[in-house]
């Protein structure tokens, strides 16, 4: 059967805001602008706005934004960096891209983010920074990292690739640690039509450092102070996530709602559903279900048209690239088990709320079926 209900939906998107961004678009090109021009300086003092700091600095992708931030606070050679194994690659590879080493750990099992209790444990005299994955859309325990960073004089540079929006306690992610990464890929909260990424910081030094190493290590054009490289947000994805920032918010809420309604009709099934205390504010990025016969699970509601993600199936330091050349915490027994159970399923602001609801029927039809 077809897929009716898709996992995730990024053309819905660009539908919903079809003519201010096609306006945008044609105003880039009639500009004869085209790379670091008023609408990425523009674009960047919008977002470091919205977070609450003082600096942004738009840069090519996620990936880049972790790898520079990291590169702004003297990280490299000979450095270790305590982050996570549930995430995406790009945070592990992002280390490696500045030439430290990453130091995993596992994660709490009821957030999927880092489990602080380890993190103290991991720590060497080579240990420079902490990368909290704030994943899903689920800020992680921001309290005990800063605790953890400010004993042990470490920078905290958070992964917001999947957070646009959440809150900690009266703070959004990006304005918690010494600077941090955002995404724009397409599918995010807040999502480009190609690559893109910014750090964000509260840090005038670490934010020059960054403008410094995205284009070349130049201040004056063509004069290398320092060894860069090309990280540049264009200014057509500048000028479309400009559009789109205006109506993060609101299809954050969006967001909100469709998990509530999950969690409305999902209360009474056997799977585990996301928990959320009145110190975060989730903003859903994905809305993540574990059961232990998730495979099953995925097939049924496959064969009735509703395509489902796994965010992710392996972890890092279990990859091909990565599983003897890293070195983990001892036991990552939370991160092999969920991996084996969480299921991503349908949430984008396009999603009407009846698919939703038709989306949790079918969960509750598969269990009333198999028995379980």
């Amino acid at each position: 059967m077809p897929i009716e209900v898709l996992p995730n939906n990024p053309n819905a998107n660009y539908l919903a805001h079809k003519d201010e961004i096609e306006s945008a678009i044609a105003r880039v090109l009639k500009s004869g602008r085209y790379i670091l021009g008023q609408e990425v300086e523009s674009f960047e003092n919008e977002f470091a706005s919205y977070v609450g700091v003082r600096f942004g600095v738009g840069v090519g992708s996620g990936t880049e934004a972790l790898h520079l931030a990291l590169r702004a606070c003297g990280i490299g050679e000979n450095d270790e960096v305590i982050t996570v194994s549930h995430t995406a690659v790009a945070t592990v590879a992002a280390i490696q891209l500045c030439g430290a080493a990453p130091v995993l750990v596992d994660i709490d099992m009821d957030t999927y983010t880092i489990n602080t209790k380890q993190v103290e444990q991991a720590i060497t005299k080579k240990t420079k920074a902490i990368i909290p994955v704030h994943l899903y859309g689920h800020p992680a325990g921001m309290k005990k990292i800063a605790e953890i960073a400010n004993k042990y004089n470490l920078k905290i540079i958070e992964d917001c690739a999947q957070s646009h929006g959440a809150i900690y306690k009266s703070n959004k992610t990006g304005a918690l640690g010494d600077i941090a990464a955002f995404s724009f890929y397409p599918t995010k909260n807040l999502g480009a039509i190609g690559d893109g990424g910014i750090v964000v910081t509260d840090n005038q030094e670490l934010a020059e450092q960054v403008r410094l190493l995205r284009e070349y290590g130049w201040r004056q054009r063509y004069i290398s102070e320092i060894p860069g490289l090309n990280s540049r947000l264009d200014e057509l994805q500048a000028a479309i996530l400009r559009v789109k920032l205006r109506y993060l918010d609101k299809e954050n809420s969006k967001r909100q709602a469709l998990a509530s309604a999950y969690n409305e009709k999902l209360s009474s099934s056997n799977l585990i559903l996301p928990v959320c205390n009145s110190d975060f504010t989730h903003v859903y990025h994905q809305y993540v279900v574990r059961s232990s016969r998730r495979d099953a699970l995925r097939e049924y509601l496959q064969k009735n048209g509703i395509g489902t993600l796994i965010h992710y199936p392996v972890p890092v330091h279990q990859q091909p690239a990565y599983r003897e050349s890293l070195r983990c915490a001892p036991s990552m027994e939370n991160t092999e088990r969920a991996v084996k159970e969480i299921i991503s399923l349908p949430i984008y602001p396009e999603l009407k709320p009846e698919m939703a609801i038709h989306v949790a029927d079918a969960i509750m039809e598969w269990e009333k079926n198999k028995g379980i």
